[in-house]
């Protein structure tokens, strides 16, 4: 349980928000008047007042608000809660999103004492349900929903696709059958052949986004550009080499040029990280064969599900 320490909203982004003592959310929108609303994941900004009073330790002076955050609070280890957490209110609900984000510009205070602490401290969610919240106000955390459904992104990896010479067509059929099966896709994107490009947003995903399941397409083949393999290799802290090599498998009894596929799976903390191939046949295919497997082992990242073997002991 924590204590809301000040509200602070803006009218436009990257730039420092104002104090105000109290505030109107909006269901699925954010605060009413602030820059940050919208439809999107990162409605509503929160930053531990801890964090605020070390960095004035320091000798920065800086007054809430100054790292864009809309609500600081006290008594709550934000960074150390599950995405999915919610924070209650009073009437207000709120859904923890992503934690910490990227900076691609540094915002005013960085420029004036070389520092943020939003990237790394700051969480974001979005908002469940509306209404008014104040100064002082109590925050009560709340677990994840124990139904809550297992989350998705797709990246299709294309030089041709990414410079808008050719329509991406396997990530919007991949997105569609993760959406058939049940999973919120939470982002898609298209890229380069990148490798350190790819890796960044393999692990933002999987830091900050927390998605139980990162499907790449693309890039696993023999060209020189294909290196969607050594990228998904280098930020996974486990290999979970099974779910390929039974792609691969199944793809045989379809083509014999599968044997040519370098796809890679593997576990970055508790995201899984699978490599599909390029077309839409391929992917379809593919999905259809290991996604009905797929929950089971995701249930066991997340900490839902339990062992087979641990499971089939209780049976006895």
């Amino acid at each position: 349980m924590g204590e809301i320490k000040a509200i602070c909203i803006s009218e436009k982004k990257g730039t420092a928000k104002a104090e105000v003592a109290s505030a109107q959310l909006l269901e699925d929108w954010g605060i009413e008047g602030d820059a940050h609303g919208g439809k999107w994941h990162r409605q509503v900004s929160l930053l531990g007042f801890e964090q605020i009073e070390a960095f004035r330790a320091k000798g920065a002076e800086v007054s809430f608000g100054a790292f864009g955050e809309n609500i600081v609070v006290e008594g709550i280890a934000l960074r150390s809660l599950p995405v999915g957490t919610r924070f209650q209110i009073g009437t207000v609900l709120l859904e923890l999103t992503q934690i910490g984000k990227e900076c691609h510009s540094h915002c005013e205070i960085f420029k004036q004492v070389g520092d943020c602490i939003m990237p790394r401290e700051g969480v974001f969610t979005r908002v469940l349900r509306g209404g008014p919240i104040k100064r002082g106000d109590t925050m009560t955390v709340l677990p994840p929903a124990a139904d809550r459904p297992f989350t998705a992104a797709v990246i299709t990896l294309s030089d041709q696709g990414a410079a808008g010479a050719r329509e991406d067509q396997s990530g919007p059929q991949a997105e569609v059958l993760l959406a058939a099966d049940g999973y919120q896709v939470v982002e898609t994107l298209l890229l380069p052949d990148e490798q350190p490009l790819l890796e960044r947003h393999l692990m933002r995903l999987a830091d900050q986004r927390q998605v139980s399941l990162i499907l790449t397409t693309g890039g696993t083949g023999f060209s020189p550009r294909d290196v969607t393999p050594e990228a998904t290799i280098a930020v996974c802290d486990r290999m979970a080499r099974g779910i390929a090599e039974a792609i691969r498998s199944y793809s045989l009894t379809i083509t014999k040029r599968a044997m040519l596929s370098r796809a890679e799976s593997g576990i970055r903390k508790k995201t899984l990280i699978v490599n599909l191939p390029g077309s839409p046949k391929a992917v379809k295919e593919a999905l259809e064969y290991i996604l009905p497997q797929l929950q089971h082992g995701l249930g066991i990242l997340r900490g839902t599900d339990g062992e087979c073997a641990r499971h089939e002991e209780t049976m006895d």
